[in-house]
């Protein structure tokens, strides 16, 4: 029995192992602000690692868990990176209302899919190889705020300086039912805008008062009318909060958006055209600002990621499954940054679901096998090919 069939043995053989990690990694609550809960799934993750033969740095911060850097064989050659995030999108308490559950096949929770079950392939497929007898060099990076697009850390940072060195790249993100590979992402800046008018009471002095909410108004049908799908943009004004009572006219208002993009050419375009409307004044006597928060580079479609989706679909043909076709995903991930240094890389390699972000999101439990089995193929072919 070669290398391969023996990993894919240990998962054929450990069904229930893997399913029990999953559903521990959901049962945790590591979302958004849950440093408590960030360092609980680091300290698994990088429990887990140890025991595989891997060294374990750390890089900390104050209101998220840990960035765990696990390392192993030597990486002074071109080596894999696994990666992916340990943090989910939702508030404290979240894992206690909607537990783990799987129903028909399909599990529950939030982060069952994005991307606890990520988490868990990554972790199963280096224990197979592992215990098939293949312990290759490689690295992992797990990030503990990805979901916030790392606003409690210089994560695409510590991940651009950790790729360095990388012979290609594997993030274990959200996978599609269709499943294909995203090999492209589209960018996302988020920026806040706020107006700022003057209050006045409504019934007694309404034409000293200047609504910045009236102002604000204008400037969400501006926003929104850059959408242009032909582009690949699309813009969202999300949040919008003003005004104090109904019968004064509000002098604040403030409204959080995201624009999606596809090229990183086509940034500094969309923030000029964002500032002219930002600058231009519809109501006299409100003045407006407009801050960039967070957001997500590209991730660029460089040619080498389009050289390990060939090797997937090798691996596909090979064992008689889908062959994943190349996709370009409209949700930002840390697979921008592997790629911005070059590193051919693979995205939403995890669980197959739907519904990312809501409390319907589902993930396929047969995906959760397979998925492990594709990327020990890849990985052993990866390692064939540049022997």
């Amino acid at each position: 029995m070669d290398c391969k069939e023996k990993a894919f043995q240990w998962v054929d053989t450990h069904h229930d192992d893997m399913i029990s990690l999953w559903k521990q990694m959901v049962s945790i609550d590591s979302g958004i602000g849950v440093k408590e809960g960030g360092m609980e799934m680091g300290n698994l993750c990088a429990g887990i690692l140890e025991k595989l033969g891997f060294s374990i740095r750390r890089y900390s911060f104050e209101k998220c868990g840990d960035t765990i850097i696990g390392e192993r064989g030597d990486l002074s050659k071109p080596y894999p990176i696994l990666m992916g995030h340990m943090d989910t999108v939702f508030y404290e308490g979240e894992p206690k209302k909607r537990p783990f559950t799987i129903k028909d096949g399909v599990a529950y929770g939030p982060g069952v899919l994005d991307m606890k079950g990520g988490d868990c392939i990554a972790l199963s497929v280096l224990t197979a190889l592992h215990e098939a007898g293949f312990d290759f060099p490689c690295k992992v990076i797990l990030v503990a705020d990805e979901e916030p697009a790392h606003c409690f850390s210089n994560n695409p940072e510590i991940i651009e300086k950790e790729s360095k060195g990388a012979k290609c790249a594997f993030n274990f993100e959200t996978g599609f039912p269709d499943h294909d590979i995203t090999v492209q992402r589209r960018g996302c800046w988020r920026f806040t805008i706020e107006t700022f008018g003057r209050g006045s009471h409504v019934g007694n002095d309404p034409k000293h008062g200047r609504s910045a909410i009236n102002e604000m108004a204008h400037k969400i049908l501006d926003i929104e009318a850059l959408t242009d799908y032909d582009k690949g943009y699309n813009v969202n004004c999300g949040v919008i909060e003003g005004g104090t009572v109904p019968n004064a006219t509000p002098a604040y208002c403030k409204m959080d958006c995201d624009f999606r993009y596809i090229s990183n050419d086509d940034l500094p375009k969309l923030k000029e055209m964002v500032q002219k409307i930002v600058d231009h004044v519809y109501v006299d006597g409100v003045t407006s600002k407009l801050t960039t928060t967070e957001g997500f580079d590209v991730m660029e479609r460089i040619p080498g990621n389009m050289e390990l989706l060939k090797i997937a679909q090798e691996v596909a043909k090979e064992e008689g499954w889908p062959v994943p076709g190349p996709k370009l995903c409209g949700g930002g991930s840390d697979a921008a940054y592997t790629c911005k240094m070059g590193v051919p890389t693979l995205c939403s390699m995890g669980v197959e679901g739907e519904f990312n972000h809501t409390v319907e999101e589902y993930a396929n439990v047969d995906s959760l096998f397979a998925r492990a089995k594709l990327a020990i193929g890849i990985l052993l072919k990866v390692g064939e090919k540049q022997s």
